[in-house]
């Protein structure tokens, strides 16, 4: 709660707890600090009351439909305050309250605090009680926040939670394709279009999905190379599974198409260097295209192959030199 050097006047359409007839009957409990706080924070008068209020009716334990207000009224002024949140969950049950309307008041608040802990905690219980009642709302609810927030952190994670528990996933998988076509660098989108290929009970899994995934990601690698997510989510297809990931063609293709195109190439040669150190093979042709960049991007003199990418790595990508000297130095022997 921000602080105040003067005690700040009640807004003027709102009526003081104290001067209200139905709380006549309640004893505040005001907030002891202590004989001598440190450092004491000057709370609004609004603030003050409304929470020497809430301490009365939550060490009474009084669970009534005042009480529920009351968590309203201080969730507004301090949205974070786990306690008020907790006592309103004991209210809510008590009172078997209708929990459609509580989704409403959480997204009113969720609409200035998106990224408070505490709403994403309530909303999860919430949903957790409506059971698959509450799918398409809390679908929707989460589709609203990352149309603002892209990223946003607890409205991907909330709303994996309720593909797991509460499914849903029949568009899930469209719904990243649009996503990815909005913006193709949303390493988020990406990420949950991973989480539903190999999560997802509709889709069989991710040696089922594997096949047309390569090609979806090698389509995405040829148009933005310098994109990261395309090629983590490439290696993720083939995860626990390096022989299929050494022995697919496509793999190394695309790494040749970019190595050859003079475009951004730092992924590709970090992809091509897991795969040789995972076993696999080069062809000629693709020797000739890694040594092509060796006279541009290093004077270093003839080495095996591996060797020779983290040379170039060295010299393109010299934010992280050290890294590729360190990996030049862990090469497995056995590797080319």
């Amino acid at each position: 709660m921000s602080s105040s050097d003067d005690d700040d006047d009640f807004d003027e359409e709102k009526v003081p707890i104290s001067m209200r007839s139905e709380w006549a009957d309640v004893e505040p409990v005001p907030q002891d600090d202590g004989p001598n706080p440190v450092v004491q924070i000057v709370y609004t008068r609004e603030f003050r009351e409304t929470m020497d209020y809430f301490r009365a009716v939550y060490v009474s334990d009084e669970r009534s439909p005042r009480s529920l207000g009351l968590t309203a009224e201080a969730i507004d002024l301090n949205p974070g305050n786990y306690t008020v949140w907790h006592f309103r969950r004991l209210v809510l049950e008590t009172l078997n309250s209708n929990l459609q309307d509580e989704l409403k008041f959480i997204e009113s608040v969720a609409a200035k605090n998106s990224k408070n802990y505490q709403i994403w905690h309530h909303r999860r219980w919430v949903a957790e009680k409506l059971g698959t009642e509450a799918t398409s709302a809390e679908l929707k609810f989460t589709k609203k926040i990352l149309s603002l927030d892209a990223k946003h952190y607890h409205a991907w994670s909330h709303r994996q939670w309720v593909l797991l528990a509460l499914g849903g996933w029949e568009d899930e998988l469209d719904y990243c394709c649009q996503l990815i076509e909005d913006d193709i660098f949303n390493n988020s989108a990406w990420n949950q279009r991973y989480f539903v290929i190999s999560k997802s009970p509709l889709l069989g899994g991710l040696q089922a999905m594997r096949d047309s995934e390569v090609d979806y990601t090698a389509e995405a690698i040829s148009l933005h190379p310098e994109n990261e997510s395309p090629w983590r989510y490439l290696l993720g297809l083939y995860k626990g599974d390096t022989v299929t990931l050494t022995s697919d063609p496509r793999v190394s293709n695309i790494c040749n198409k970019v190595l050859k195109s003079n475009r951004s190439h730092v992924f590709a040669l970090n992809m091509l260097l897991d795969l040789l150190c995972y076993g696999f093979v080069p062809c000629e042709e693709l020797r000739i295209t890694i040594n092509a960049l060796k006279s541009s991007g290093s004077d270093s003199p003839d080495l095996g192959l591996a060797s020779t990418i983290c040379s170039i790595l060295e010299s393109v990508d010299p934010m992280r030199s050290n890294y590729w000297a360190w990996r030049r130095t862990n090469i497995p022997f056995q590797v080319c």
